[in-house]
């Protein structure tokens, strides 16, 4: 649920009051709301209000108002309704000190003062109220949804809450012998009945939030504590609000429920109302079960890696087909794809508030970075491809998904930030490896290079102003607009494991030619590596084992996600460095992978894209529902059944969208052997001397002047396919218009 502020209750209610009606309890949702506005003042005003008088709480341009009416059957109450219906009915604007919200409750007053009648009175109470309380216009989504946010206001709205039920054990003798449940229940029964018949709106929600909680109420047992009233308010503020700031502002659409959106928005999973928002609520066990399953299902998909040569090694084939190579494809995509499982199971329960687990998350996108390292340094290094294709066919891949859905989904490319932020580690690695790319047989020249371009980057990241000016340049030439704070953030976070994945790389590309090839002359400290290597493997692998559960003890230092993200770029790749190596220990633990983990691990970048718009909602703060699995009394009611429905859906859309991504990107590098356009049409022209003298002398002119007209066409199209560079231009040429427009 969105948590509103200062800012945003100003925003939806400027210039209208937000008023509170009934007895204590609901009191402390007007000094929630206070509260909410200036706290320092709200508690100043508090300490010196009376209980049983009207209060009164002004901040800017919102006023909020409360009335005692513990009996709800006072003046001002009918006064407030009437004055709403009148401004619901002849659609006025506010014209200032008009109710924009109001919130009815009570009922524990009957219950405390009345022995016999408590029910009666209090229906009657109600009946009295009810045709100022039911639904007049509709919600407020489809008001704001028709309205497109402009013209005339929404109906404002009034809001029920339930009879506050206390925790019996703990209230006072004189307060636990009236307040029983044989009088609280019957008149929330009523309630119940007067939200179906008469379309009155009762926040249950309410009383949701307390249900046999101890720890949700006061020392009296009667009261709720502060967090609790603030939550009810948000309810409130929600159910008011939401459709009013979603129109206002647009992306981001943080918001899971009471939304709005554009008409052009209708079918856009998560921008409809089609489609239900859940909330976000972490559960360790959920987590955990989630985790284990996936799990299970890696260990029953083991299988044998298919023996594959090792590029630009002298290895004998007997060699090869027993065993792989170091970080062979298949472990890497399994490496990927378990840690995408992870990372998808922690976005979708929410345990980003769970320290040990937001931790654990920043190890695994610290490997996915180490991954881009080691990967392109081998390559570069084993390939010396540096070329235009090579570089676009990465980026392309990488981009695409990335760069189109900002335009579809109206959100922005950092949104996505894994593809800009790979993108960017791939460039570092590109230059890094291209400058002076004659002489990176050195190994003394090669680690010279990639500490100065750690530091260089390190210095562009850090320093204040370099990138605000870029990105402010690109934002007046091309309407991009980039939060510099949180790319800095992310930059950050991980700014050396990329260089520790070019060294483990170059480290690696070393050993295995002074192990498998005879290329190096006889020195003391080849022949001691070659001689002892057995007994080095053994050492490596046993502090590996030791360092996994010394970092483990290291995180539990931190405190708080504050301090463990100043820490982690440097303690981060201890754990990445031990695992790659434990795992490639033997033979047995390289020559075999979880074919499961490994064919997501292939669409790893998919699913981390697409999970935002097919499996999340509310731009990830919420969770996309599908509302066919019966009426929702709880959150957790029908969520496996969409879980389990959504998670195939978006599995198999991510593995269609991998596929079609590689196939558009090899499309735009290399389009030769497509279909030429435009060969059917030139077999019907004339393109022989009788059949032209056949014709009549018009239509001879027009048959030139269409074959012509094909032919240019065609040279323009081969001299198209032909230049890459034509094709990377003209598509941001079609960016750019896309951003001015």
């Amino acid at each position: 649920m969105y948590e509103y502020s200062r800012r945003d209750i100003q925003a939806c209610l400027k210039d209208q009051r937000i008023v509170y009606i009934g007895d204590s309890t609901v009191r402390q949702l007007f000094w929630a709301t206070a509260k909410k506005l200036n706290a320092t003042a709200a508690d100043k005003d508090m300490r010196e209000a009376a209980k049983h008088e009207d209060l009164t709480f002004n901040d800017g341009n919102v006023a909020v108002n409360f009335i005692w009416d513990p009996f709800l059957n006072s003046s001002s109450l009918r006064r407030e309704l009437l004055s709403y219906l009148d401004n619901d009915l002849q659609g006025d604007t506010a014209t200032g000190g008009e109710a924009g919200l109001i919130t009815v409750g009570g009922g524990l007053w009957y219950a405390r003062h009345y022995e016999s009648d408590w029910l009666d009175q209090y229906r009657d109470s109600f009946d009295y109220l009810a045709p100022l309380l039911g639904i007049r216009r509709g919600s407020p989504s489809k008001l704001y949804l028709s309205q497109s946010g402009q013209g005339r206001k929404p109906a404002h709205h009034v809001y029920v809450t339930p009879v506050q039920v206390p925790f019996y054990d703990v209230l006072s003798p004189s307060r636990a012998s009236a307040m029983t449940p044989a009088k609280i229940n019957p008149m929330n029964e009523y309630l119940y009945n007067a939200s179906m018949l008469k379309g009155v709106k009762v926040a249950w929600s309410h009383s949701l939030m307390t249900w046999g909680s101890r720890y949700a109420y006061e020392e009296s047992g009667l009261h709720v504590i502060e967090s609790v009233s603030t939550r009810r308010v948000d309810v409130l503020l929600n159910m008011r609000c939401n459709a009013k700031l979603t129109l206002s502002r647009g992306y981001p659409y943080d918001k899971t429920c009471c939304s709005a959106y554009e008409t052009k928005n209708a079918f856009r999973k998560h921008r409809t109302q089609l489609f239900s928002k859940s909330q976000k609520h972490f559960s360790l066990d959920e987590f955990l079960t989630l985790c284990f399953s996936v799990l299970v299902l890696g260990i029953l998909s083991i299988r044998r890696s298919e023996a594959k040569l090792v590029p630009g090694r002298h290895v004998p084939v007997k060699e090869q087909a027993a065993d792989q190579p170091f970080l062979p494809r298949d472990q890497t995509d399994e490496w990927k794809g378990w840690m995408q499982f992870t990372i998808l199971i922690y976005h979708y329960t929410g345990a980003s508030s769970v320290l040990w687990i937001y931790q654990l998350v920043r190890i695994l996108v610290a490997s996915y970075l180490f991954l881009t390292g080691f990967g392109h340094t081998v390559f570069f290094h084993q390939k010396q491809d540096y070329s235009l294709k090579r570089t676009a066919s990465v980026l392309i891949r990488l981009n695409l998904l990335s760069c189109l859905l900002p335009y579809v989904m109206e959100t922005d490319y950092l949104f996505y930030y894994f593809a800009p932020l790979v993108s960017f580690w791939y460039l570092v690695v590109y230059l890094t490896m291209r400058i002076y790319q004659s002489r990176n047989t050195s190994t003394a020249f090669l680690v010279g290079k990639i500490i100065m371009s750690a530091v260089m980057v390190t210095l562009l990241i850090r320093i204040p102003g370099l990138f605000e000016k870029i990105f402010l340049l690109l934002q007046h030439t091309c309407h991009i607009s980039w939060n510099v704070t949180e790319w800095r953030f992310r930059l950050q976070l991980d700014g050396y494991i990329v260089y520790i994945g070019m060294l483990a790389a170059m480290f690696y590309i070393k050993t295995y030619d002074i192990l498998h090839t005879q290329r190096f002359p006889s020195h003391n400290h080849i022949s001691l590596i070659q001689h002892y290597w057995s007994k080095i493997r053994v050492l490596a692998v046993s502090l590996c084992v030791a360092v996994l559960p010394g970092f483990w003890a290291i995180t539990r230092v931190f405190t708080d996600k504050f301090k463990y993200n100043g820490w982690v770029p440097y303690i981060s790749p201890l754990p990445i460095i031990a695992f790659v190596i434990l795992r490639n220990s033997n033979r047995y633990f390289r020559n075999f992978h979880s074919s499961v983990f490994a064919w997501l691990g292939r669409c790893s970048l998919e699913t981390f894209t697409l999970q935002f718009h097919i499996w999340l909602a509310a731009d990830t703060k919420g969770l996309l529902s599908l509302g066919a699995f019966g009426r929702k009394k709880t959150h957790l009611e029908g969520r496996h059944e969409d879980l389990a429905v959504l998670t195939i859906i978006f599995l198999w859309l991510s593995w269609l969208t991998a596929d079609a991504t590689t196939k558009i990107t090899s499309w735009i590098v290399d389009p030769k052997g497509q279909h030429h356009p435009g060969s059917a049409a030139t077999t019907a022209l004339p393109t022989k001397r009788h059949e032209l003298e056949s014709l009549s002398n018009g239509a001879q002119h027009q048959a030139i002047r269409a074959d012509i007209f094909v032919d240019f066409g065609k040279r323009v199209y081969s001299w198209w396919l032909g230049r890459l560079e034509i094709r990377l231009c003209s598509i941001l040429l079609v960016m750019w218009i896309l951003n001015l427009t």
